[in-house]
Order: structure tokens, then C-alpha cells, then sequence
């Protein structure tokens, strides 16, 4: 593999210093043009060199010229040049007129300042090019690697800052075999022009005519802010044409730092719903999370170890990780601990349950904003299990706002879920009492403790996406319970990025709502993962209806009927507009009285008792569960 060029700051200083007196004695020649006052006026030649020699690379590596890898130089480290020269020339002009002053020098000549900052501009800048050019030579693809078999002509969708990116990674990488051919690109005013030599041939639905123009080999969708509509299009192009395609990551999981912006990618199902993303008040939540130590529960879990990641990129003072499962927290603070090794990071493995587990918690390490994502949220295993979900997502809950108030926590934000209304299930049931204590506590101590409910997550441990994918790896069939089953869908790093947003605006006593878009088939879900397999639903893979399981909707609901909702400062966030009454005391009698029954294994009480409580409950409807509908 061919060495990448490199050169050392050391020798560049050593360059600077070389340049520096050729640039200060080729000022006085073209000012005096070697006549009688440019011998007359050399002593000051001379200090001029010498100050020159001090001040000038002292200013420059203020300006920061000798810690910078020049092979990658470009626009912004040139205005970086112009400014450290710039600086220098008036340091050297002021440290000049100081000798003046002080009668160590006959003369101040004000006409080869210019000058000399012409010539060090012309120096100082050339020095680096230079170094950017043999670096550009070394690693051309023409130089000394001729093209082989294996080389694939590469079509770039996107002709933005991403896709130009791409271009030059392929560029200097000619290892990877991949050449780019051309651009497609919606915006028609880029037609005909060129990005680092490769032209832009066309918009996006002129895809099939350029595949089979330029022979592409592959296809890489370098939009990063591409809607699902765009993705799918070039995927479905492409799949019917025989042609591999790959793309850059989505726009919220750059934001949440899980993916370098160079890095290509498969085409997977997320990318198939992607919506524009909007972003928005961006410095509310820094200014919760900056510099606050910061306590997450359940961030093992896949939104907990999410809403960590993107956490930790806003630079907290300390990042408290609170798990049950050992293993999870484990793996959470490696992935954390190497992409974030300045963060000081807290793993603790407690259960919520544990009152004076949790007390100790908070009294070592003192957090200033909680978000609570711990919660048993499988829906057939818990309809098995009742008892485990009262303890589990009541009792938590109850035992972490109480100890959150108790220690003056200003901020706790919960994430809830859309089961959660007009509950036809123990998870669902179980999560609106976790609500209801949540903003019950918000409204009576004024603290900034809300709700942000959404639906379904992609690719979340257990969810829909990983079964079929196994399902698929099997070789089928693909189970859905039923053709018209729908969800609402939305990619991990998007929804976090959302309750980040959410948590900004909380006053107190709120529920948020996520624009969820329009709910998914179940069926259609299942259809794209096979095709993006490479396969055909139907034909290579069959898909088998078992029916619905107890305890699910054929559709979910964000909110009760009755209920309105109110715009926020993020088109992607919604609040509930909720004239409820403060339930008080009638909220921690039956909560008290929920889990003294599932400590006594009452599970049917348990039931009777959320389906009264809750709005539009109809838990006791649901027919009990067989071992065999779990999954």
C-alpha cells in the first residue's frame, strides 16, 4: 500500500524561517532595485530580518500554522494564512517603529511593510500548497496504480457537501477500486458543471437512463437529508437494475455522533422512512445539558444508550448510566468510553424498585437532569407477567420522581409510549400511571418534569425489524399477526434527537407528542426488508398471518379523543393541550394500592383496578395470553 505523503510542522518552521529572510531581503531589492539606498538602508534590512525571524513564527503558531496536516489544507486554513500573516506584518511594523523610537535604527521605511506582506503571503501560502499539491500527486489514483478488474464506476446521488465528500474519500483511497463516474442531482442549475472532476450528468429520475449510460457498477445515495421517498426510489431503481447500492448515514444519526460522516453504509429499512429532518433551538438544549451532570435509567436499553450517546456530544459535566442489566451497562460505557474519553462517565447498576438504592444514588453523585427510559415494555410477555409490570414501571417511576424531588431535581423527562393510551394491555396500562405520576409531580412542586410520548422504534432490541430479519436469514417464513396491522415508526436516533428538544422546552406538568408521520403496514415493513435482502416477498420468502396477539391494536393513538394538541417552537413536536385535574391523593391511593397487589400475585385485581382508573382502559377485554403468542 502507498505510504501517504506527510511532512513534519518542524520542517515547515524550518521553511518559514528560510522564507521569512528571503521575503525581507527581496522587499528591500524590489523596493531600492540593488541602487545606492538599498546599501544605505541595509543595517535596517538587517534588524528587520532579525525581528522578522522572532516575530513572525512566534505569531504564527498563535494562529496555529505548525499544528495543522497541510495535505488537507483548504479555503479556511488559506484565510487562516491570511490573517497570521496580516498579523505578523503589523507586529513586525510596531516592533520596528519601537526600535525607531528608541534610536536603535536610523530610519522607519513604511513602504516595504507592504511589501514585505505581499512577498509573505506569496511565501508562507506557496510553502503549503506546495505541500498540498505533492500530496494531491502521491495519492492520485493515475499515479503508479493502474486500474484492474476489480474496479467498480461509482454514480454519487446527491452533488451537495456530502456527495462531494464522497468523491474526494474515493479519491484519495484509489484501494478501494471504486471510481466515481458522475452525479445526480435534483437542484438543475448544477447540470453540466463538475465537483473535483467528476460532471454532474443529470436529476435523480433520470437514474435509469445513466446507469445504463455510464455502466455503473454501483450506486451511493450521498443525502443525508434525503426524505424516505428519495432513498427509495434510487433503491428501488436500482435493484431492478442489478445494481449494488450503498449510502451515507441519515442526518440524526450524524447528529448523535454514532457514525463518521465518511463512513458508506447498506441501505437498510430506516432509510426507507426517512422524513426531512428539521432542526431548531439547538442551543436550549445545551443549555440543560452543557456542563450538568446528567443521570440516565435504563440506558442500557436501545433508547437509553441513545439518548447517552447524543448526551454525551453536548459535553456534560458527568454522565450517570443507571441499568439493571449488567451486561448492557457494559457494553453502553465501552462504545461510550472510546468515543467520548474526556466524558466522565458513572455506570451504575441499580433496579428503580430499590428505594434506598436509589437514594444513595442520587446522594453520591448528585444529578441536575434525569430522563427516565427504564420500563419492561414487551407486550405478550408482559400480559404473562402483571405483577412484574407494576412493580417495574408504577412502583420506578413512583420511587424516582418521589427521590428526584426530594433532592431538588429541577428537570426529569420521561419517555412513554403510544400503548399508553386507552391501554388494552398491562405495558400500556402500566406506562399511563407511570405518566400520571410523572406530570402529577410536575404541576404540584412547578419543576420542569414531562412526558415525551411517541411509538415505535426502529431496530430497538425485540422489536419488529431484528424478528423478520432473523426470520429472513432463516430463509422464512415472516410472521405477521395480522395484513392491516399498523404502526407508527421512527428511526432511534431521530426520536431521541426529538426528546432532547422536547426536554428544552419543558415548563412543568406536560405531555409531549412526536410527529410519528402516517402509520407503517405492518405487511409493507416486512415486503421492503426482503427486497433490500435482495430477495422477492412471496417468492423467495414467504409471509405467514398468525393472527393478533392479546393485548394489541391493529392501529395505536398518540392521544384520547377529546384532546388537542398545540404547535411548539419544533414542527416535529407537539403538546398536548390537557385540562386534567390534579388527581392527588386519589392517584397514590390507588397507586399504593395497585402495587400492595401485585405483591400479593393479585394480578386480576390488578386488571380491574387499571381498567376503572385509567380513561378508555379496556385491559380485562384482552383474552389471556398462550405461551405460543409471545412470539
Amino acid at each position: 500500500m502507498r505510504r501517504k505523503f506527510n511532512v513534519r510542522n518542524r520542517y515547515i518552521l524550518l521553511g518559514d524561517l528560510i522564507l521569512i529572510f528571503v521575503a525581507v531581503l527581496g522587499t528591500f531589492v524590489l523596493r531600492f532595485e540593488l541602487g545606492p539606498l538599498f546599501y544605505e538602508y541595509l543595517p535596517f534590512a538587517y534588524w528587520m530580518i532579525l525581528v522578522s525571524l522572532v516575530v513572525k513564527p512566534t505569531v504564527y503558531y498563535f494562529f496555529g500554522l505548525y499544528r495543522r496536516l497541510w495535505l488537507y489544507a483548504s479555503i479556511k486554513e488559506l484565510m487562516l494564512i491570511a490573517s497570521a500573516v496580516s498579523a505578523a506584518s503589523v507586529a513586525l511594523a510596531l516592533s520596528m517603529l519601537l526600535l525607531y523610537t528608541l534610536n536603535v535604527v536610523d530610519a522607519y521605511l513604511r513602504s516595504v511593510f507592504v511589501i514585505d506582506w505581499l512577498l509573505s503571503l506569496v511565501t508562507v501560502g506557496g510553502l503549503r500548497l506546495v505541500i498540498r499539491l505533492i500530496a494531491e500527486i502521491s495519492q492520485s489514483p493515475t499515479s503508479g496504480q493502474p486500474g484492474t478488474s476489480r474496479t467498480k464506476r461509482v454514480l454519487i446521488v446527491g452533488a451537495g457537501d456530502a456527495g462531494a465528500m464522497v468523491v474526494r474519500e474515493l479519491q484519495k483511497n484509489p484501494q478501494l477500486n471504486l471510481i466515481p463516474v458522475g452525479f445526480l442531482d435534483d437542484n438543475p442549475t448544477k447540470l453540466k458543471q463538475t465537483i473535483h472532476g467528476v460532471p454532474i450528468v443529470g436529476t435523480i429520475p433520470d437514474l435509469t437512463r445513466v446507469l445504463d449510460r455510464l455502466h455503473v457498477n454501483e450506486v451511493i445515495i450521498a443525502i443525508p437529508s434525503a426524505p424516505g421517498r428519495i432513498v427509495r426510489m434510487v433503491a428501488d431503481v436500482s435493484r431492478l437494475k442489478g445494481v449494488p447500492f450503498r449510502t451515507m448515514p441519515g442526518i440524526y444519526e450524524l447528529l448523535g455522533g454514532k457514525v463518521s460522516v465518511s463512513r458508506l453504509r447498506d441501505v437498510d429499512i430506516s432509510d426507507l422512512l426517512r422524513r426531512q429532518p428539521t432542526r431548531i433551538r439547538d442551543e436550549k438544549v445545551g443549555s440543560i445539558l452543557t456542563g450538568n451532570i446528567v443521570l440516565v435509567t435504563g440506558a442500557g436499553g436501545s433508547i437509553g444508550r441513545e439518548l447517552c450517546r447524543q448526551i454525551a456530544r453536548w459535553e456534560p459535566e458527568q454522565l450517570i448510566m443507571v441499568g439493571h442489566g449488567e451486561n448492557s451497562i457494559f457494553e453502553a460505557l465501552l462504545e461510550l468510553n472510546e468515543a467520548f474519553p474526556n466524558l466522565i462517565i458513572h455506570p451504575v447498576i441499580a433496579d428503580l424498585r430499590d428505594r434506598t438504592r436509589l437514594e444513595n444514588v442520587f446522594a453520591q453523585h448528585k444529578p441536575q437532569v434525569v430522563y427516565h427510559t427504564a420500563a419492561h415494555k414487551h407486550v405478550p410477555l408482559m400480559e404473562l407477567n402483571v405483577e412484574e409490570a407494576v412493580t417495574n414501571n408504577i412502583l420506578g417511576t413512583k420511587n424516582l420522581v418521589e427521590v428526584s424531588i426530594e433532592r431538588n431535581i429541577e428537570r426529569l423527562i420521561m419517555i412513554s409510549t403510544d400503548k399508553a393510551i386507552r391501554p388494552v394491555n398491562i405495558m400500556g396500562a402500566t406506562k399511563r400511571i407511570a405518566e400520571m405520576l410523572v406530570l402529577e409531580a410536575g404541576r404540584r412542586s412547578r419543576k420542569s418534569y414531562s412526558v415525551v410520548r411517541f411509538g415505535n422504534v426502529l431496530g430497538s432490541r425485540g422489536s419488529v425489524v431484528p424478528i423478520f430479519n432473523k426470520q429472513i436469514a432463516r430463509g422464512g417464513p415472516i410472521t405477521i399477526t395480522h395484513p392491516d396491522m399498523k404502526r407508527y415508526f421512527m428511526t432511534i436516533p431521530e426520536a431521541v434527537y426529538l426528546v432532547l428538544q422536547a426536554a428544552g422546552m419543558g415548563q412543568g406538568g406536560e405531555t409531549f407528542v412526536l410527529n410519528m408521520g402516517q402509520q407503517v403496514r405492518i405487511l409493507d415493513l416486512a415486503e421492503d426488508l426482503i427486497r433490500l435482502s435482495g430477495l422477492e416477498p412471496g417468492r423467495d420468502i414467504e409471509i405467514v398471518f398468525t393472527g393478533v396477539r392479546p393485548g394489541e391494536k391493529l392501529s395505536e393513538d398518540l392521544w384520547d379523543e377529546g384532546f388537542q394538541f398545540k404547535s411548539t417552537e419544533h414542527p416535529d413536536i407537539f403538546r398536548l393541550d390537557t385540562t386534567e385535574p390534579l388527581l392527588g391523593d386519589r392517584l397514590n391511593k390507588m397507586v399504593d394500592e395497585v402495587i400492595e397487589l401485585s405483591r400479593s400475585g393479585k394480578s386480576s385485581e390488578i386488571i380491574d383496578l387499571l381498567d376503572n382508573f385509567i380513561p378508555g382502559a379496556a385491559v380485562r377485554a384482552t383474552p389471556p395470553p398462550e405461551i405460543t403468542s409471545i412470539i
